[in-house]
């Protein structure tokens, strides 16, 4: 019976078109990386310019975040996102057929990855204000836990068929599948009905001043912002770039699309475990969970086998699904609904501004130090940074508010 009513958010009908279109538009997102990694490693064979790529969706996508939160916040925010994936879905479209032909260059596949780099800063800010724009903040906590069951299941199955597609097709028919999906997911967006917030008229400036006040005046969030703007670039480092370098070079293609699985059924796990835990401290329990990472670097630099970097993904996903959605929680009750995009940008902004340095140092890094040091550098620091800022008052100590 308690699970049934853990599921009750389910009888809202924007609440189901929603968590569809989350399903479908990550099931190809969770194939693209795989394959985007791989065919720039065909062009290439280079970590470095794997981190070019990587960078070159990263840096327009930081630089137009506040943008991104401004507009999500001033227009319907499924509108900005059916706009965002529609784009998104055909600039992918465009890279597959350059893969596909044979004509792709690293270049290429930069310059159509910040375009869709552009596009995700819209999607992100918008994406945050949905659930809580549809449902009562009392059901926010099994709304989000629902809609990350959903991301964790798709991520599961674009894993294992990234997997297959990479191993015994072509990259390139990845970022096809992944483009068809954007697609997909822009038609069911469409189909949403979003409360209009009504706000008074003002400047983007002023926008922006009111969502920097917002996001400055509680400590906690740029407390975890800070933080994450080094676990992140530590992380994307480690793992997005140098983990499929070192996936190319040991267990092989098709053993990183099994990993990908891996770490989505960690998210899945951890979403049933969150459907009913809901604990009563979001923050202390999220960042707890983001100790889990630390598994999958000590696995990449001391044991890179199939079987022990799966396992180490699969406790991954569940850290990762646990500080998600302890942090969207967090964020959904604690903000103001029609300030909510602009402080999510700011907080996307902080967390991911440092990732690009990652992306574009940790080749060249690698080949001074060794992959396996900087691993285990990286590990060690993700566990000090975590540390510190759990030990910060307001991040341990903040309460759901329906607790």
């Amino acid at each position: 019976m308690g699970f049934r009513q853990d599921l009750a958010v389910l009888r809202h009908r924007d609440v189901r078109v929603f968590v569809s279109a989350r399903f479908i538009s990550i099931l190809g997102s969770s194939i693209a990386p795989v394959a985007l990694v791989f065919a720039v490693l065909d062009v290439s064979d280079s970590a470095s310019a794997v981190g070019t790529v990587l960078a070159a969706r990263s840096i327009p996508n930081i630089v137009f975040l506040l943008i991104g939160g401004v507009i999500a916040d001033r227009l319907p925010r499924h509108l900005v996102l059916v706009t965002a994936n529609t784009i998104s879905g055909l600039t992918q479209g465009l890279a597959a057929a350059l893969v596909l032909s044979g004509h792709a260059t690293v270049w290429q596949l930069a310059s159509i990855e910040a375009v869709n780099g552009i596009a995700s800063a819209f999607v992100m800010p918008a994406m945050t204000g949905i659930l809580p724009s549809i449902v009562d903040r009392s059901e926010l906590p099994q709304a989000n836990a629902i809609a990350g069951f959903a991301r964790s299941a798709a991520m599961i199955g674009g894993g294992a068929v990234a997997g297959v597609i990479v191993g015994l097709t072509s990259p390139g028919i990845g970022l096809a599948v992944d483009g068809l999906t954007f697609l997909i997911g822009a038609f069911l967006l469409s189909r949403l009905s979003i409360p209009r917030i009504e706000r008074a008229a003002s400047s983007v400036l002023s926008d922006l001043r009111e969502g920097w006040h917002e996001f400055a005046s509680r400590q906690w969030v740029w407390v975890i912002v800070l933080a994450f703007a080094l676990l992140n670039l530590i992380y994307t480092a480690c793992y997005q770039v140098l983990g499929p370098v070192i996936a190319d070079k040991t267990f092989g293609r098709t053993g990183w699309g099994l990993v990908s699985a891996c770490f989505g059924a960690g998210l899945v796990a951890s979403g049933i475990i969150m459907l009913r835990l809901k604990p009563r401290r979001p923050l202390r329990t999220g960042m707890l969970g983001m100790l889990l990472t630390v598994p999958i670097m000590l696995c990449l630099a001391l044991l890179p086998q199939l079987w022990a970097v799966a396992i180490a993904a699969f406790v991954l996903g569940v850290g990762f699904d646990i500080f998600g959605i302890s942090w969207e929680t967090a964020l959904g009750q604690h903000v103001p609904i029609d300030k909510l995009s602009r402080v999510s940008s700011y907080d996307m902004l902080g967390s991911f501004i440092a990732g690009p340095v990652g992306q574009l140092t940790v080749g060249y890094v690698a080949v001074a130090i060794s992959a396996k040091a900087v691993e285990l550098y990286g590990a060690a620091l993700f566990v000090l940074i975590t540390v510190a800022t759990l030990v910060v008052p307001s991040v341990w100590n903040l309460r759901r508010l329906d607790a």
